[in-house]
């Protein structure tokens, strides 16, 4: 494998049906977990699996958020997402490190909170460098962002933290993740990123396979 190239989304051609890796990460107690639970309850119960939650006696999630869901149809095939969510603390690095193996898409989930401008920050270079582990081009990849806990009172504003996050211009969304405002949107924007890309990348392959 070449230095930023990654792996295709599992693709099983027996059973018409691809499976995509999504990955909220960002700073602990950001809001990852809760975008997942608030997600998964907006959720037809026929389009998704079953939630799998681990929380340590402090609510922080201890290893991560799984489900899967059928979402879409690409060159005849089903398209699922395999969502995760990420432990922020430091010292869950290897944890993370593991979870983001084939990701196909991200979202980070920052915390508007002034105060944890810091921790913001060193979130997003801890995913850069796991990414740059696995050979994963950050510049690449699926990545939307979303500001969470705009219902606080001192918060950044959204252009101080594109200015310190969005270096590369991504999609951003505001939210309130307790009250599931602007969780749906900052997904489907995300499942578009990632299947803009993976439509691309079937029909380069088709055509690659052309005599």
């Amino acid at each position: 494998m070449r230095s930023g190239d990654r792996r295709m989304p599992i693709v099983n051609y027996k059973a018409r049906e691809i499976s995509c890796k999504l990955v909220y990460c960002g700073p602990s107690l950001g809001g990852k977990t809760t975008n997942i639970k608030s997600l998964y309850n907006m959720l037809p119960p026929e389009s998704r699996s079953d939630l799998r939650i681990i929380d340590t006696h402090d609510d922080r999630t201890l290893f991560f958020d799984f489900f899967s869901l059928s979402l879409a149809r690409i060159h005849g095939m089903q398209v699922k997402f395999l969502i995760y969510a990420v432990p922020g603390q430091a010292y869950y690095q290897v944890t993370r490190k593991m979870v983001l193996q084939g990701v196909d898409g991200l979202v980070f989930v920052a915390d508007s909170e002034r105060r944890r401008l810091a921790d913001n920050l060193a979130s997003l270079e801890d995913l850069k460098i796991l990414l740059a582990q696995h050979r994963y081009d950050y510049t690449k990849l699926p990545l939307t962002l979303q500001y969470n806990k705009r219902d606080l009172p001192d918060i950044l504003s959204p252009d101080e933290l594109n200015r310190a996050l969005n270096e590369l211009n991504r999609p951003w969304f505001e939210s309130v993740a307790t009250q599931g405002r602007g969780v749906q949107e900052t997904f489907q924007a995300a499942c578009s990123a990632v299947l803009a890309r993976l439509g691309g990348e079937l029909g380069t392959a088709a055509a690659g396979e052309q005599p």
